[in-house]
């Protein structure tokens, strides 16, 4: 998917895992809105924690908006289905 390879190129770009830049963007959205990643081994948590060090200036922030815009994934979850 097109989406998924920009992201990982953008977040090598920053240094981190495409993750971390997911999580550093939910918490650029604003104080209302508070990431709850889920795992289950602690290297995974130790990773989303990198996510507070990683910034986005305003220009990653559009960058990001414009490879995955806002309603991107809308849709079923499954073929077929709605």
């Amino acid at each position: 998917m097109e989406v998924v390879a920009l992201i990982e190129k953008l977040a090598a770009e920053k240094g981190c895992a495409p993750s971390q830049l997911a999580l550093a963007w939910l918490l650029a959205q604003g104080e209302h809105i508070v990431p709850i990643p889920g795992t289950k081994r602690l290297d995974r948590v130790k990773e989303n924690q990198g996510a507070l060090h990683v910034s986005l200036s305003a220009a990653e922030l559009a960058e990001i908006e414009r490879i995955s815009p806002k309603g991107i994934a809308a849709g079923g979850r499954f073929p077929g289905h709605s």
